[in-house]
């Protein structure tokens, strides 16, 4: 009788639209779980909405829009049920679901009746547009929301985090969204811990206590809402919101928290110094009306739990249907449905799946839904060419005593900032590592430190350490029998640093080669790059940039060796120093080198080799004969090999820097390579050694250069001072030889007197001497000039004497 009376009103819905008026109602149908924190505050958002669109006469004038609900009760299986009900119904449009699981399995439905599906809370990135075309999201995609968390991640510089999430759809399409932006940022999940729904503690536990073995200390959380809070009371027990653990929560613990009554803040200590996520929904009046009338009905209906932002969501998505609906009528188009002929059933079939009728208008419906354009209490309601909300954005709050503080925000227009997203808006976009901000947060354990991030991991697993046996320069690294017989100048220097680690890090060393033959040194690295069959966490020996190569006569044959180490060398010395190839000789022993360079070229060896700075000192400690000469071609240093972004290398290179700081490292360094036998032994070493007697040429040419010098510079002085002295003695003044020309015996006795006063004093001519030359000349001129003067005076016998 029920589907008999559907049908009735079906035919007379399809007459009247036939006639060219606008139906009285059109019917809109709504998938949800009611008993569940999305799904109560969705419920009154979605009532609300539809009595709000039913009283703006600007919006479907004379059309009501009536809504039937269904609830799924988070089951996929009830979800289809549910929405083959509605689809039995006629109705044009659906809104919902909120499980992302759900949403993959009644899209199939919608597609097939091409009835809109609009969800305000499936967002699981995979529900995309290609695969579901009816399906429509009205919420933010957790591709954006992981975008968030890797930028919170790279903000703290962070490189490897543990995934904690829900092994369903939502969860599963979440963490392979944050495993493709956290690439992006250069960072990692490290481990991935699968809870499957609905577990209880003893299963949560066993995942929390297997999450603790790890390495990384910053753990992501996404799951369900309804479930979620049980994951951070059996941290809390498990010591694991302790100081040095971080915690990420996606938006699903905003909307816990946001719908939580007062009775359930015990929660609260449960989560100190987490880091949560909420959709960002800008203030509005618009907004601010809507709360207060949710409020007053959950009051009067004496609904408990509060509304949160997909309550918001699901309001938004009620007036996104109802203008895309006006659009289609006020266009002219109908609402007309038609029989599906693959839908028949059998003879002793009671689904009666022939009374689902396919929306013949559904296509057009849909791209009015595109289309949509307008501000609603989320922001602005408008989908980019991939279906998704313009402008996502988020929240990021940091709970801390008994509520949570805002830090900052995080928007795919400008990342992170404390600058709300709708002002930034208003600038160019700025997404440039300086401009990324956030206000401090207080981290579990109340420390206002920034957490590292890891520690070694506590799941009894060493640090696998690869290590070369070479067949040759023994004393930088070798193994002897077990692997605990490590030797050389690296491995000393590695353990070393390894103690001054502020925790312990056990290894266990493995050795690489057979010792025949040395082994190639970028298969080596290539295994720790990518961690080989789980079997090498990094590898300590004599890796450089620059590694063993000779030169001869700098025309002579030069020498590079080491087998494939040496390729680096070969190619520096090709490429960049130009020596023909013809003149590289290769040597692998310190032997070798001793031989070669004994030989020397004309005997077939080597002028010289060319070589790391250990390998030279490693082979002067046993052949005293030889010497350095030249500077250093590069300054590149030896290093040990980590993966990538790895953060143990990071303090690793710290305790190498302190052991350098101390002279542990040099001390290390004498101990591999100072032979005292070389240090006492100066037999042969003297003949080479330059002493004061090799330079006595040098010093004999130039004190004679000197001597010159100094008498030239004597004679010359002398000169000056005469021709000084004469200028002195010929500007005397003219009235005292007038006077003296009288008496001839006066004369005399003055011209003995000027004599000892014309050759002066060793004083003066020291002044003289301390006088600058242009002072001279310029004093000699003066006199000169004077006396020039004096001489024209006297031949003008009748001066004229002016008034």
């Amino acid at each position: 009788m029920s589907l008999f009376l559907v049908a009735l009103v079906s035919a007379a819905a399809r007459a009247v639209s036939a006639a060219g008026a606008p139906p009285r109602e059109v019917a809109v149908g709504a998938l949800f779980t009611y008993n569940s924190t999305i799904g109560r505050a969705a419920r009154l958002a979605i009532e609300i909405a539809v009595d709000d669109v039913n009283a703006d006469r600007t919006v479907l004038a004379g059309t009501t829009l009536k809504l039937t609900t269904q609830d799924t009760n988070c089951s996929g299986f009830l979800g289809t049920i549910d929405a083959l009900q509605l689809m039995e119904k006629n109705v044009i449009a659906v809104i919902g679901p909120q499980s992302s699981g759900i949403g993959h399995v009644i899209s199939h439905v919608v597609n097939e009746l091409h009835v809109p599906l609009l969800s305000f809370a499936a967002t699981d990135p995979t529900l995309s547009a290609s695969e579901y075309p009816y399906f429509l999201r009205t919420a933010i995609s957790d591709y954006f929301q992981m975008h968030a968390v890797a930028s919170i991640v790279d903000y703290y510089q962070w490189k490897e985090v543990t995934a904690i999430f829900v092994d369903d759809d939502y969860g599963r399409g979440g963490v392979s969204a944050l495993g493709d932006a956290l690439i992006a940022k250069r960072a990692r999940i490290s481990y991935k811990a699968a809870i499957p729904p609905n577990s209880n503690t003893d299963v949560i536990n066993d995942v929390l206590f297997r999450v603790n073995m790890m390495e990384s200390r910053v753990i992501v959380v996404h799951v369900n809402p309804d479930t979620g809070m049980n994951i951070f009371s059996a941290a809390k027990k498990l010591q694991m919101m302790a100081d040095g653990y971080v915690w990420i929560a996606t938006d699903w613990l905003a909307a816990v928290l946001d719908s939580s009554g007062s009775k359930d803040l015990k929660y609260m200590s449960h989560i100190q110094g987490l880091i949560f996520l909420r959709q960002h929904t800008p203030e509005s009046d618009a907004k601010n009306k809507f709360m207060s009338k949710w409020n007053n009905v959950a009051r009067n209906r004496s609904i408990t739990s509060g509304l949160n932002s997909y309550g918001f969501y699901a309001y938004d998505s009620v007036w996104t249907v109802a203008r895309a609906i006006d659009q289609f009528l006020t266009s002219g188009l109908q609402i007309n449905f038609s029989k599906d002929p693959r839908l028949n059933d059998s003879n002793d079939s009671t689904l009666h799946l022939s009374t689902l009728e396919m929306f013949d208008g559904g296509d057009q419906l849909l791209q009015q839904l595109l289309l949509t354009n307008f501000t609603g209490i989320t922001g602005p309601i408008q989908f980019d060419s991939d279906r998704n909300l313009v402008h996502p954005a988020y929240d990021i709050v940091n709970v801390g005593g008994t509520g949570s503080r805002l830090v900052g925000y995080w928007s795919n227009y400008s990342g992170l900032s404390v600058a709300a997203p709708e002002i930034l808006y208003q600038k160019p976009p700025n997404t440039s590592t300086s401009a990324q901000r956030l206000y401090n947060v207080v981290w579990p354990g109340d420390s206002t430190t920034t957490p590292r991030g890891w520690v070694f991991p506590n799941n009894g697993q060493p640090l696998r350490v690869g290590v070369p046996i070479k067949a040759s320069f023994k004393e930088l690294v070798s193994i002897g029998q077990g692997s605990d017989n490590v030797t050389g100048y690296c491995i000393d220097i590695f353990n070393a640093a390894i103690k001054l680690l502020p925790y312990p890090v056990p290894c266990q060393f493995m050795a690489i080669g057979n010792g025949r033959k040395n082994p190639n040194y970028d298969d080596i690295i290539s295994m720790v790059a990518a961690n080989f069959m789980q079997s090498l966490d990094a590898a300590v020996g004599d890796f450089a940039i620059l590694l063993l190569c000779g030169w001869k006569h700098l025309t002579e044959k030069l020498t590079s060796g080491q087998n494939t180490a040496g390729k680096f060398t070969r190619n520096y010395l090709i490429e960049e120093l130009n020596v023909p190839e013809s003149r590289l000789v290769p040597l692998n022993t310190i032997q070798e080198y001793a031989d070669a360079l004994n030989r020397g070229p004309k005997g077939g060896g080597v002028a010289a080799i060319v070589d790391e700075m250990p390998y030279v000192d490693l082979f002067l400690s046993k052949h005293c004969n030889f010497r350095i000469v030249g500077q250093e071609f590069t300054k590149e240093g030896w290093g040990f090999a980590f993966q990538r972004d790895s953060p143990l290398a990071e303090d690793l290179s710290t305790a190498i820097l302190q052991l350098s700081e101390s002279g542990q490292l040099q001390r290390i360094h004498d101990e591999w390579f100072s032979e005292p036998s070389c240090a006492s032994d100066d037999s042969e070493v003297g003949a080479t050694r330059l002493g004061l007697g090799s330079f006595w040429g040098l010093f004999l040419v130039c004190a004679l250069i000197c001597i010159f010098a100094l008498v030239v510079f004597f004679i010359r002085i002398c000169w000056q001072y005469s021709q000084y002295f004469n200028s002195e003695a010929a500007d005397e003044p003219g009235a005292a030889a007038a006077a003296a020309a009288a008496a001839a015996a006066a004369a005399a006795v003055t011209e003995r007197q000027r004599r000892p006063t014309r050759l002066g004093s060793f004083k003066e001519l020291i002044q003289f001497v301390d006088k600058k030359e242009a002072e001279i000349r310029r004093t000699m001129k003066q006199r000169s000039s004077d006396k020039d003067n004096q001489a024209a005076g006297p031949s003008d016998p009748h001066p004229v004497a002016s008034a």
